[in-house]
């Protein structure tokens, strides 16, 4: 199935899905100190809400999980601002134009760091297409697929300067993707400098004006090696959470 997005074709019956699936087992990635998902029959005296246990003509689950912690999720502002902003209310567009690059943190004393010229060296790379792009989605290298059940907590893993986020905001992209479980540091004092310069958030207590309340971050996504570098539709999706932060299913669509 063809369609036009943005006078660009393509192909709606091949996705590209760079999410990460949320289940209960120990392949599950997890960062934030917290434990794997549980998805679990409810239970009422002796039903149980499970075909399998012979009680229930219908499989009845509870989930519980952590949209930071447990897999592909897309955040607002609204992770880091005192007053309240829902990730259903910022985005309401869900189709990018988009362009993925992959980069190699630099070793940066005891850290690895994507820099600045590293994401103006990688997006300044030219194709055949004249695209201005909406979203920047960010392919770190050595990329093994064991990010998809990698566990971060106190792992220290790499992360994105506040100059490279400075960077990409005056780029004008609006949504930022990452294979990683946060822009910023792990243990970071709370300074959560790649957020703040990314939504331009001054003030975490009193919102600037300029705050880029319908700008997202996306983190924990996987884009596997044979994906190319290059320019995509980007297909958005999220569950309606009145939250900061939803999990997603970014879906990418060649051009």
């Amino acid at each position: 199935m063809l369609a036009k997005i943005n006078n660009f074709e393509i192909d709606l019956s091949k996705p590209i899905d760079i999410s990460i699936p949320l289940t209960n087992t120990d392949e599950n990635p997890i960062a934030w100190y917290i434990e794997k998902p549980v998805i679990e029959p409810v239970v009422f005296g002796d039903w149980i809400g499970k075909v399998s246990e012979g009680k229930s003509s219908t499989n009845f689950n509870n989930i519980f999980f952590n949209p930071h912690g447990h897999g592909t999720h897309t955040e607002c502002l609204g992770h880091i601002t005192n007053d309240f902003y829902s990730i259903n209310q910022s985005l309401k567009q869900f189709f990018f134009c988009a362009k993925l690059i992959t980069v190699e943190p630099e070793k940066i004393g005891d850290d690895f760091v994507i820099t600045k010229n590293q994401v103006q060296k990688a997006m300044s790379t030219s194709t055949s297409l004249s695209v201005t792009n909406e979203a920047l989605i960010i392919r770190t290298i050595p990329n093994q697929k064991e990010k998809k059940s990698r566990k971060y907590s106190n792992t220290n893993p790499p992360y994105l300067s506040e100059e490279a986020a400075i960077f990409i905001r005056e780029s004008e992209i609006q949504h930022l993707l990452i294979d990683l479980p946060s822009v910023d540091k792990e243990h970071d004092e709370g300074k959560l400098l790649a957020h703040k310069a990314f939504w331009n958030v001054k003030d975490t207590h009193n919102l600037n004006a300029d705050a880029r309340l319908n700008a997202t971050i996306t983190e924990m996504i996987y884009v596997p090696d044979e994906i190319e570098d290059g320019n995509y539709i980007l297909n958005l999706q999220i569950a309606s959470f009145e939250n900061d932060a939803s999990p997603s299913k970014p879906i990418l669509y060649k051009i």
